[in-house]
């Protein structure tokens, strides 16, 4: 659904209060932008509120925001970057921008750096994974790691103790099956994860691989999915994950998540995400690590959430940059960001949200600070093609989930055709 600027900020009063920070020069109006993401309701209502206040800081200036599903938002980016009408600032993710830099739709921003962008508050490699080829063509604006939310109340009257910093996937079936039998099966454990290509990405690594090599080949084995597969497999057999008419709905909004309906206890999102999560259940909800597998290591790391880049296509790029610039400096748009896209990665942004945090905000900061320990490093930077290898995984996974197909053939299957999508994408 394509939420209006005017939907989000109906009932939000004029001028919230904010101070804006005083510009250092005047701000020529070099032309109206477009600003497109991938939200929800609470990520569309906090963006629209920051256009606001660029819009107020920079007379005559216009942004237009568009907003859709993450299930949509890449079909919805690839026809635009087909068409070349692209938005002049788009949110990219960390799977596509390789990709999107391969197909020259994004600009290199080096140019401004220094200039209208300012990044020297930022820390240190915080815009690693936005730089290809040396050139840095996305701003990372939160920094994340993955994360079990977890329903606190089904926990507790399930009688569930654990460290959500140190389980394991023994213990994850244990929960799972507590609170199944406490709700007499009103709530599983679980979703069923069996089609999260960014769950398994953490089961793949803590086995020592990474999706993709460095030479853009693939990464993880038959192994891994095979053994990842079955796991949720016999979880579906014992009857303590969520159903598989629900496991198949692909990429569901946040108010889709079983967390959310009360027919789960647990999902899979980014720590970033908890808050969202939240917002939308009466009950407390906490953050663990995707539980551990015994015998091997953590699959944790830090990620940016997601960049903002400019297209190939902007059309007003001073007004992009300035806009960007405001979105990583202005203490004012910091604020209203909170942590929805993630964890601000400069101490100068840290610092801004403070006084505002929340406390599952709060609870989330401690959560990211506590698994520094046990994160390793970021991985390889994602092909072109690892969009459509995700499209794959969930498709063959699709099959297995409806019984159509056995663990071990379905990993075979998918292992083939991945190596066959990034093969083509090379050409």
């Amino acid at each position: 659904m394509k939420i209006t600027r005017r939907q989000a900020l109906g009932g939000i009063a004029a001028g919230a209060g904010f101070a804006l920070m005083p510009t250092s020069r005047a701000f020529a109006n070099a032309g109206n932008i477009r600003h497109f993401w991938w939200g929800n309701p609470s990520r569309d209502k906090r963006t629209f509120e920051v256009i606001a206040l660029f819009e107020k800081s920079h007379p005559g200036t216009k942004v237009s925001g568009e907003t859709i599903g993450w299930g949509d938002y890449w079909t919805k980016m690839a026809t635009q970057a087909a068409g070349g009408n692209m938005a002049d600032v788009v949110q990219m993710d960390h799977s596509y921008i390789h990709e999107y830099v391969g197909r020259g739709a994004l600009q290199a921003l080096d140019g401004h750096i220094g200039k209208d962008l300012k990044l020297d508050h930022y820390d240190k490699g915080a815009n690693t994974v936005g730089t290809v080829d040396g050139k840095l063509y996305g701003i990372n604006i939160g920094s994340t790691s993955q994360a079990i939310p977890y329903n606190m109340r089904a926990f507790q009257e399930a009688g569930v103790t654990f460290d959500p910093l140190s389980w394991t996937t023994e213990d994850f079936a244990k929960v799972c099956a507590a609170i199944t039998e406490k709700s007499k099966g009103k709530m599983t454990g679980s979703e069923d994860l069996s089609l999260y290509l960014e769950n398994f990405e953490v089961w793949v690594r803590a086995a020592g691989h990474d999706l993709y090599n460095a030479d853009g080949t693939l990464g993880m084995t038959e192994e891994d999915v095979r053994t990842y597969w079955q796991f949720w497999a016999d979880l579906r057999e014992k009857g303590v994950v969520e159903g598989k008419d629900a496991t198949v709905v692909l990429d569901k909004p946040m108010n889709d998540l079983g967390i959310v309906k009360g027919t789960t206890a647990m999902t899979f999102r980014y720590a970033n995400q908890v808050p969202a999560v939240q917002a939308l259940v009466k009950d407390p909800i906490g953050a663990a690590m995707v539980p551990q597998r015994p015998g091997k290591g953590f699959g944790h790391y830090v990620l940016p959430s997601m960049f903002l880049a400019m297209s190939r296509d902007a059309k007003a790029p001073e007004t992009a940059i300035a806009y960007i610039n405001n979105w990583i400096t202005d203490p004012d748009a910091i604020r209203t960001l909170g942590i929805d896209r993630g964890i601000p990665p400069s101490e100068q942004g840290r610092e801004a949200l403070k006084p505002v945090l929340t406390e599952v905000e709060k609870n989330v900061v401690s959560y990211f600070s506590g698994i520094q320990t046990k994160i390793g490093p970021t991985p390889k930077p994602k092909p072109k093609g690892a969009g459509e290898v995700r499209d794959s995984f969930m498709r063959t996974g699709t099959d297995v989930v409806l019984g159509y197909i056995k663990p071990d053939e379905a990993a075979s299957q998918f292992i083939q055709d991945a190596q066959d999508i990034l093969a083509r994408a090379k050409r």
